[in-house]
């Protein structure tokens, strides 16, 4: 199908980009990777009266480590921090791992991390792994730039926190230390697909080999990504075990809430859903040296 009519404005700064969503308000929509908008354009899901491409803000075209945090901006492409093994060597592995599965190698080189953020698919891939690494996003509004919890920021499906009028600028990832990993595990169909069930896994390790800090995430599970409080309650402080590990699968498939349709029953992606975080936690684990 063909897209409604529309406005096409180009900015050129973050500042031009801003007044021109600030003079549209709900009738204006950003465009940076349009991976999602544009499909949904065509099929009149979405019917912005103005699009504001903000494709030219070089500005916003960055990955980088400021302020204690791996700072994302709004255009950087899914393909940057996929193409930057220094992010896997890090300890960003978590964010490496999502970088190669999101969608195919067509749609990565124009997504963007921020733009998948703000379209808050439920079975998007980067609000999981944003869930599980404690990330922030930073929004502009009238006020002045803030900076929201991602858990504050994903709202439900397809709404986040950013309103009327205000652009999402950057998404930060805190700096982890030298016993910090994590791992994706997704399961689909075929390349592209939507996923069947996906969790992200983050955890860090105290000197004494007890888990410091650990962080759950599932995609496909709920109107939005979901992070699993009961199972990161269970890992803190305690050693790796695979009992240990078990259970936090177990709490998993509990919190798992998801629509049943062709690639699975509802059941069945539940149960998905704690295989995935148990293997997630085994690899994360295994890159810090530890077998369990």
């Amino acid at each position: 199908m063909i897209p409604a009519a529309f406005d096409y404005l180009r900015a050129h700064s973050p500042d031009e980009a801003f007044a021109h969503l600030q003079k549209h308000g709900a009738d204006a929509r950003v465009l940076a990777g349009g991976q999602s908008l544009i499909p949904a354009m065509r099929f009149r899901l979405a019917r912005p009266a103005v699009l504001v491409d903000i494709n030219d803000v070089r500005d916003l075209d960055y990955v980088r480590v400021s302020g204690g945090t791996l700072a994302i901006g709004a255009i950087a492409r899914d393909v940057a921090i996929e193409r930057a093994s220094w992010i896997g060597e890090r300890r960003w592995t978590l964010l490496h791992d999502v970088s190669r599965v999101v969608a195919d190698p067509v749609v990565r080189q124009t997504g963007t991390v921020v733009g998948s953020l703000c379209h808050n698919d439920p079975a998007g891939d980067w609000t999981a792994a944003a869930l599980a690494a404690r990330a922030e996003v930073v929004v502009r509004g009238k006020a002045g730039p803030r900076t929201v919890p991602i858990d504050t920021f994903l709202v439900d499906s397809f709404t986040t926190a950013v309103s009327e009028g205000e652009i999402a600028l950057e998404a930060r990832f805190p700096i982890a230390d030298e016993r910090t990993a994590g791992s994706y595990q997704k399961v689909e169909r075929k390349v592209g697909d939507f996923a069947t069930a996906a969790a992200a896994v983050q955890v860090s390790l105290n000197a004494d080999g007890s888990i410091k800090t650990a962080g759950i995430a599932l995609s496909a599970a709920g109107p939005c990504a979901v992070r699993v409080d009961e199972a990161e309650k269970l890992l803190v402080g305690h050693k790796p075990t695979a009992d240990l590990i078990r259970a936090a699968g177990e709490a998993a498939s509990k919190r798992s809430a998801p629509q049943g349709d062709l690639r699975g029953s509802v059941q069945y992606k539940k149960n998905l859903a704690g295989v995935l975080v148990a293997r997630g936690l085994r690899q994360a684990l295994g890159r810090l040296g530890v077998k369990v």
